[in-house]
């Protein structure tokens, strides 16, 4: 049975967790933008972007507190 890796602690899963997330939350601010640039009302800007950042905070404590990487298989 192979032994589990050590986990990073800390500041390394704070950082690994921002590092996996970054490119997600970029894409979503991104699309704020090209929804403003687009001439819409600043309103849908608004509208849109607490989902992204909620999704986005979501997946970041999941990278941290490692629920993302503990996953085992049973069989």
């Amino acid at each position: 049975m192979d032994a589990p890796t050590p986990t990073p602690a800390g500041d390394e899963n704070r950082t690994r967790a921002f590092l996996a997330i970054l490119p997600f939350l970029l894409l979503g601010l991104a699309d704020v933008v090209l929804l403003l640039f687009w001439g819409l009302n600043p309103l849908w800007g608004f509208v849109i972007l607490p989902p992204i950042l909620f999704i986005s905070v979501l997946g970041w404590i999941a990278f941290k507190t490692g629920f993302v990487g503990d996953r085992e298989d049973d069989a």
